[in-house]
């Protein structure tokens, strides 16, 4: 899936975990009558000072991070667990296949095993970094991108499928910025000390893997000067991560002919026709400043160093999946200096997830049959729809909103669409050719693959069941313009979900993704769009004004916190983030409450029911990082720091405060509360 926005859980990958017993999983205690493990209290702690270190500090302490881990949490020890039954399933298949799918998941698993079929790829590597060297004039420059994105491989800029901002049914092509080695463009401006040794870092690899390649010493230090460069311009030139965040900033619909104006310095005509892409009316230029900037680029540097930047672009995007000596070359960089890691993971752990990402619904289907029981699904939909009822009442209890908002907002909740464990029906794989003499020529391969399916939705009218992550994620999200809620069969278990755990548990921590997801549908993005998906303003203007200022308190609230010593919070990042985890607390206890009435209010474990619920959400949170990794995870991540997605939504409940009993002059009771659903 490319060029897609959706507002996810957690992280800027996406991890893969599967419906694992809780009691059968490595590296969870057994939990008590309640299903919180109460190992993970800090007994010395106060919930009224820090209730993060309250609720984790036990786990905290005794989960130190593993060499080969930039972080260590209750999302990773699922990953693993999880990685570990699916590769099972893939080394079963590989030995023994049931169907032709299986065949081709054994096959793609083996490969990434197999040194021989490691080795192979460096030849497939040279046959392009080759036609490169031979290229000639613009137009062979030209077709070496155009090869290399029909791979999957994106120099320069990115191109695929997206529905339409402003007319959702309708499937257009779109045009975005890329073609960057650093994780983001602020990695090539920040001026503070350690962005400039990342960035000494990132050139020392650059130089390193051109020697390695068999370019002279003086040869690959001028190419890696001239690269860096490029990639720096290329920087400059693209929007922040915060500008990124206003769908309007992204929203610019062009004709053909004038893209070919606005874009000038790049053949399109003829790269829509190399890349077999439907006949295109319209396409989303959504970064004209980048790609006015891109022809610029181009016209201006030799074809020399825009040689030196395609090979780079194949080097780096290709190590992973070569032999040991390329990945750990790259790892060094990428695993190490960037997030703090000690160590590389065994082979198998990094083959995979290569698997999961190139042919997830093969696998999905595999790993649901074992690992999801149908009891779980019917649960989930159950609290679902209970959710949903929730912010319904909360948006007519409202007092800052205006009837006619109120209508427009509920007419929007109505419309929601909630998927839960696995698509209805799964992609068709029989196209994608797949051996096990060529680990990275199937990694093509499945992503060649992705490239065209995307691309073939130009055109055609929206899929609206098709789902944009595998169904082992550890993760869910809400896609604003199918106006929709997914939730993968990975996300549904502990600590998230239990069919054994009591249901304030539950409701503090799979209610609030529940709840989280359904506000990303009113947050500072996911408000910007309709019913039906399209990018319009449905507010009065006088409720839109309140809608700002109470946004601008939570960027605010979160601007304040700070991670380590000059470490602070990006509050205008994470602030779709914070609003969908304070209304999810908000909207998930109240469905709590909603379902329990009639019931008594069972103390267990020595804790209350909504002391529970809210035992039950920081728990999900419980991580230790690395510094490196929290400076990446602060700067490009639009989700805050674990820590704080705790105390910052919980210090504006008063419910919480009640709950432990909390001082009102406490650091987990704020003066000013934030308060938008």
């Amino acid at each position: 899936m490319l060029n897609r926005s959706v507002s996810g859980l957690w992280g800027r990958r996406l991890a893969t975990c599967a419906l694992l017993s809780l009691l059968a999983s490595p590296g969870f205690a057994a939990p008590a009558a309640s299903g919180l493990d109460l190992n993970n209290l800090d007994r010395t702690a106060s919930a009224s000072q820090d209730f993060f270190q309250y609720a984790n500090g036990g786990w905290l302490k005794s989960h130190p991070i593993p060499s080969d881990k930039p972080r260590w949490g209750t999302f990773n020890q699922l990953y693993e667990n999880n990685l570990e039954k699916l590769h099972a399933i893939l080394e079963s298949q590989a030995a023994h296949p049931d169907d032709e799918n299986g065949r081709k998941l054994g096959d793609f698993y083996a490969s990434g095993m197999d040194p021989a079929a490691l080795a192979a790829g460096l030849e497939s590597v040279r046959a392009e970094w080759q036609a490169i060297a031979a290229a000639s004039g613009a137009s062979g420059l030209q077709a070496c991108v155009e090869q290399l994105h029909a791979r999957g491989v994106r120099p320069y800029f990115s191109f695929g499928s997206a529905q339409d901002a402003k007319n959702s049914s309708l499937v257009i092509g779109q045009l975005n910025q890329g073609g960057l080695g650093l994780p983001d463009r602020d990695y090539y401006t920040r001026d503070d000390e350690k962005s400039k040794r990342l960035r000494e870092q990132y050139q020392v690899l650059m130089k390193d893997a051109f020697t390695r390649w068999g370019l002279p010493a003086a040869e690959a230090e001028s190419a890696t000067r001239d690269v860096f460069a490029l990639e720096t311009r290329l920087a400059k030139s693209s929007l922040t991560l915060v500008e990124q965040r206003d769908p309007a900033a992204t929203y610019h619909p062009v004709s053909p002919s004038e893209l070919a104006t606005k874009a000038g310095g790049f053949d399109w005509g003829h790269y829509f026709a190399a890349l077999h892409t439907p006949e295109m009316s319209q396409i989303n230029l959504a970064m004209p400043v980048f790609f006015a900037e891109l022809g610029k680029t181009l016209s201006e540097t030799s074809p020399e160093v825009q040689k030196r930047y395609l090979q780079w672009t194949l080097l780096r995007s290709s190590a992973e999946s070569l032999s040991e000596e390329w990945a750990t070359l790259f790892y060094d960089f990428y695993g190490k200096a960037l997030t703090g890691a000690q160590s590389m993971p065994p082979r198998w752990r990094r083959v995979v997830p290569k698997v999961d990402g190139e042919m997830g619904d093969a696998l999905g289907a595999k790993y649901v049959a074992l690992y999801f029981p149908p009891a779980a699904k019917a649960k989930v939909q159950d609290m679902v729809t209970r959710l949903r009822s929730a912010l319904s009442q909360t948006l007519n209890e409202l007092e800052w909103m205006s009837p006619a908002t109120k209508t427009a907002a509920q007419a929007k909740l109505t419309s929601f669409r909630a998927k839960i464990g696995y698509p209805d029906s799964w992609r068709d794989y029989s196209a994608l050719s797949i051996s096990r003499s060529n680990f990275l020529a199937n990694v093509w391969a499945g992503s060649a693959f992705e490239v065209r399916r995307d691309l073939a939705k130009i055109g055609k009218p929206v899929d609206r069941n098709e789902w944009f992550m595998t169904p082992p994620t550890v993760n869910a999200y809400y896609d604003p313009q199918n106006n929709e809620i997914v939730f993968p069969a990975g996300i549904l278990q502990p600590p998230f979900f239990s069919l054994e755990a009591d249901d304030a548990v539950n409701y503090g921590a799979l209610g609030v993704v529940i709840g989280h997801e359904i506000t990303h549908g009113f947050d500072d993005q996911g408000a910007q769009y309709d019913p039906q998906g399209n990018l319009r303003d449905w507010w009065t203007a006088d409720d839109l004004a309140k809608f700002k200022t109470r946004s601008q308190a939570i960027i605010d609230q979160f601007s304040g916190y700070e991670v380590s010593p000059g470490l602070r919070i990006n509050g205008k990042l994470v602030v779709g983030e914070s609003i969908a985890d304070l209304g999810g607390l908000k909207l998930a206890l109240n469905a709590y409450h909603e379902s329990q009435k009639g019931k008594p209010a069972e103390t267990l474990d020595g804790f209350t029911p909504d002391q529970r619920f809210f035992l039950g959400y920081a728990r999900i949170w419980a991580m230790n990082m690395r510094p490196e990794y929290e400076r990446l995870q602060v700067n490009t991540d639009p989700h805050p720091h674990p820590r704080f997605r705790v105390n910052g939504p919980l210090s504006n409940m008063s419910e919480f405060q009640r709950a432990f009993n909390v001082p009102a002059d406490s650091p987990m009771v704020r003066k000013q509360r934030n308060q938008i659903w």
